[in-house]
């Protein structure tokens, strides 16, 4: 998948990206967040900008503590 660098993503695109993970692979939100942090930030947060590493974040709190 490329990603266009200059843009900001959004917390549903990330939610939708570990979504992907944790379905096919049967993986935990955890799982599916060290995954995407590694695949998509190279594992550092500071690599794709503030806004989207925020919007990250908002995707995993949402995945780890869904509402009911």
């Amino acid at each position: 998948m490329t990603i266009n660098h200059s843009g900001r993503l959004s917390k549903e695109y990330f939610v939708s990206y570990m979504k992907l993970f944790m379905n096919a692979y049967e993986y935990t939100a955890e799982q599916a967040r060290e995954l995407t942090f590694q695949r998509l930030f190279g594992s550092q947060y500071d690599s794709m900008g503030h806004v989207t590493y925020q919007n990250f974040l908002l995707a995993y709190g949402e995945l780890k503590n869904p509402k009911r």
